[in-house]
């Protein structure tokens, strides 16, 4: 069944769920076959979409609230039998220059019509998306370094600038999800500053420990932190579900000596042991562990694989901590045995990205990617850092929202 631009209904912007239509990709051909959309694009590659999912992510008026994209119908409400049975490559009235941007696409057995955005379609398309298992150790957009040497540049920027300029705001956002952290300077070394760095790209995350901690020698430690101690790489609270996904350290001063800064990228570790040792990645992903932790005002715990993966073998976040560790008795052998190799492997000094933060400095960084570690300092100086949590959803909506404007 072909269809012509008349007989198509207008649908503004043919857009997807969450774009509108695309600046360069286009498509030769489309056409309906055994049900579903086929779609040729430029360069020959085919793509095909069942027709329930088309369904489903019809941008229409009546499929999709204009102002905010959320579906207006319930799964329920697709037809259980509903097949592609006319596509046209752009086939919407007054596409003009965009033709070969949007496809048109007919149901059966109710009639309805859809028109989508093909570079919408072509991000969406099952071959390489990020549960590909193909692509098993892409953690979708990030850049893994096990070096400093491979994360080259450090991403950094300014306080005064970041504040006042949104461009410069948005490429330090968009490299912190690269590299999975920054580094603020010159932020006043003041109290509470914390706060509105963590303010500027999303919302604080309030824990038993407040909106914001001091991490300092304390008389009578609760926790390691706040001690003088050497803390090898860790997650921070992983005993939470779930478990804070940003976290924030501000530097109001330094030690005389010591107390410099570790950062491990995770997901390049885990990649690395994928590839030198499938046996224990598997334990370590498919073993739970607990992670228990108590106190006079908090009694908190929570069971999850050390590397956490999606259905399709992604790489979605680590979690080690071998203060708050309660590993199983289960195959206990078995598990020591790949708990240890990836203890090891996160241990490596060649994997430790080293820096010592000056009064001013803020670090930025991925919970649930990149794991911390402190050199031990001497008691003099005075060491002070204020720290906070946020989450990565309230950033990467900041750098949608700045990019939107741009």
């Amino acid at each position: 069944m072909q269809e012509t631009a008349a007989d198509m209904i207008t649908l503004a912007g043919a857009a997807g769920p969450e774009g509108s239509a695309g600046e360069g990709v286009t498509a030769r051909d489309a056409v309906a076959r055994d049900g579903e959309l086929e779609l040729t694009v430029a360069g020959g590659r085919a793509l095909r979409f069942p027709a329930v999912w088309l369904r489903d992510n019809c941008p229409c008026a009546g499929c999709a609230d204009p102002a905010g994209g959320q579906k207006l119908h319930d799964v329920t409400d697709i037809p259980a039998d509903c097949a592609v049975v006319g596509a046209v490559v752009g086939a919407v009235p007054g596409a003009g220059a965009d033709r070969g941007r949007t496809v048109a696409v007919s149901f059966a057995p109710d009639g309805h019509r859809s028109a989508f955005a093909v570079d919408w379609l072509v991000r969406q398309a099952l071959d390489g998306a990020p549960d590909d298992p193909g692509a098993a150790d892409d953690p979708g957009g990030a850049e893994l370094w096990s070096t400093a040497a491979e994360l080259g540049q450090l991403p950094e920027a300014s306080w005064p600038r970041y504040t006042a300029d949104p461009a410069v705001r948005a490429t330090a956002l968009a490299a912190f999800l690269r590299s999975g952290f920054m580094v603020l300077r010159e932020v006043p070394s003041e109290e509470r500053m914390v706060l509105r760095v963590a303010e500027s790209f999303g919302f604080v995350r309030e824990t038993n420990y407040g909106r914001l901690f001091d991490v300092r020698i304390e008389p009578a430690p609760g926790n390691l932190a706040f001690t003088s101690r050497e803390i090898l790489p860790h997650t921070d609270n992983p005993y939470r579900d779930p478990v804070p996904t940003i976290q924030l350290l501000h530097c109001l001063r330094a030690a005389d000596e010591g107390g410099d800064t570790g950062l491990v990228d995770g997901f390049a570790a885990a990649a690395a042991l994928r590839a030198t040792d499938r046996e224990a990645f598997d334990v370590l992903t498919e073993t739970t562990v607990r992670f228990e932790y108590r106190d006079a005002v908090a009694e908190l715990r929570t069971s999850q694989p050390l590397i956490q993966l999606s259905p399709g073998g992604r790489v979605l976040g680590v979690r080690f901590n071998n203060r708050s560790a309660r590993p199983p008795l289960r195959d206990a052998a078995r598990f020591y045995a790949a708990y240890r190799r990836w203890a090891e492997l996160l241990a490596r000094p060649e994997r430790r990205l080293n820096m010592r933060l000056a009064p001013g400095d803020c670090l930025v960084f991925d919970n649930t990617r990149i794991l911390h570690a402190r050199t031990a300092f001497s008691v003099t100086g005075s060491r002070h850092l204020q720290g906070c949590y946020a989450d990565l959803d309230g950033l990467a909506s900041t750098l949608a929202l700045l990019r939107r404007e741009q």
